[in-house]
């Protein structure tokens, strides 16, 4: 189990709301992934009405 080959690179996840993208093997071998959330919603800045 010692002579494990290094994890191939998986392409890049793109969905609708975020991207997974895989990172760099850490010393020990463990690949892990990294999530890039788009948001939801856009934020606008508060105006406030005017006086009757």
């Amino acid at each position: 189990m010692s002579d494990q080959k290094p994890a191939a690179h998986v392409p890049d996840g793109l969905t609708r709301f975020f991207t997974t993208r895989q990172m760099a093997p850490t010393e020990k071998g463990f690949v892990g992934y990294e999530t890039v959330w788009k948001p939801f919603q856009k934020e606008i800045e508060y105006k406030t009405p005017k006086q009757p």
